[in-house]
């Protein structure tokens, strides 16, 4: 099918409704060589006036409405419509959308209210061929026409069967149609009537119950006064609701705080534990420490007194700044305030002691200090 703007306009119209005599196809041929362009003739009757929207297409043979075309093209209106003189007019299909096979069609022109108004003679799309091209006689010709016109008539035949059993049917549906809203009438007659007596009977309910109706109010506003406190009662659980959540996730925080602070009292129990059995063990080094030192102040005491040596003039040395003491440098003080330790070495008293030759043994004297109870280096 020839593509177009938009399609043409078509009905439903029967062909024994249609008019063909009102537009008249001329030189059509008896049959078109494929591939190649048709030129469509025609010609406007007197009595007819064509319009905008009237088209010509290309139908098979046997076509029973208007909308089984093939192709069309729009007619081209004359310049001059008033014009009564019979003038040719033409329209060309081109030949991509002709049709291939071999079958009889014919040319329609068909109004903008889709009604035929005149069909041409049929043709072929066939190739031409020698029989074409040979003379014939007028009794040759008649025959072929004649064996055309049979098939034409044989069509046309089946054409108006089927119309004559469309028409019948559709008589029938109309008649079934009628009968129906005949039904139909009847049927809303006794439905008015039914209508009517059920409005009076609710005129007399509605008269009768106006007290229930002022009843129904009362119960209506009551309700709404309900709901409203329902609507309050709701909120107000809402909110305990809500107060209990966060009372219980007050509680849980409360419990994971208790929690902590019970590991953490155990932890500070645990290691305040340890530190007592340490600062145990300490006070019984000290107490330990504190009875050698008293038993050595006391071997002191009589080892000097066995050298003559005053213990407030007993030189010792100041320790350096790497064995804990201030920074100071060594050097040998008298007066010394600490508690002195003898011990056997092989190293004699310095040259300044006025007890150096008292001792027959080689020895050497050291002195804690107090910054870091560590011994001074040895008498040189």
């Amino acid at each position: 099918m020839e593509k177009t703007i938009e399609d043409p306009p078509t009905s439903a119209v029967l062909l024994d409704h249609c008019h063909f005599s009102q537009v008249i196809f001329n030189s059509v041929e008896k049959f078109y060589i494929p591939g190649g362009d048709v030129t469509c003739r025609y010609t406007f009757t007197q009595n007819f006036i064509p319009r905008q929207k009237d088209w010509i297409g290309i139908f098979r043979v046997g076509w029973k409405t208007v909308r089984e075309y093939y192709t069309f093209m729009w007619v081209t209106l004359p310049s001059d419509l008033n014009n009564k003189s019979a003038k040719q007019q033409e329209v060309q299909f081109k030949a991509y959308y002709l049709p291939k096979d071999d079958e009889y069609y014919q040319f329609c022109y068909v109004d903008q209210d889709g009604v035929v108004r005149g069909a041409s003679i049929p043709f072929q799309f066939r190739p031409e061929n020698e029989e074409d091209i040979l003379v014939v006689t007028t009794q040759e010709e008649l025959e072929t026409l004649q064996s055309i016109n049979k098939k034409l008539e044989l069509k046309v035949k089946e054409q108006k069967d089927y119309w004559e059993t469309e028409l019948l049917q559709l008589k029938e549906q109309n008649q079934k149609m009628s009968s129906e809203n005949e039904k139909m009438g009847i049927r809303v007659d006794q439905l008015q009537a039914q209508l009517s007596t059920q409005e009076k009977e609710m005129e007399k309910l509605v008269q009768g119950d106006q007290d229930k109706t002022e009843q129904l109010e009362h119960l209506k506003k009551e309700n709404g006064h309900l709901f409203l406190s329902l609507t309050e009662q709701r909120k107000d659980q809402k909110k305990l609701e809500q107060t209990v959540e966060e009372m219980k996730q007050n509680e849980t925080t409360a419990m994971k705080k208790q929690q902590e602070l019970m590991d953490e009292n155990f932890d500070l129990s645990r290691r305040l534990s340890e530190k007592k059995m340490i600062y145990n063990a300490l006070q019984r080094e000290k107490e330990r420490l504190e009875g050698e030192n008293d038993l050595l102040k006391r071997e002191n005491s009589r080892l000097l007194s066995y050298m003559g040596l005053d213990f407030n003039s007993l030189p010792y040395q100041v320790p350096t700044s790497d064995e804990g003491g201030a920074g100071q440098n060594p050097g040998l003080v008298y007066g010394n305030p600490y508690s002195a330790y003898i011990c056997t070495d092989l190293f004699t008293l310095p040259p300044s002691s006025p007890s150096r030759n008292a001792l027959s043994a080689k020895q050497m004297i050291f002195v804690i200090t107090p910054w870091s109870n560590s011994r001074c280096r040895p008498f040189v």
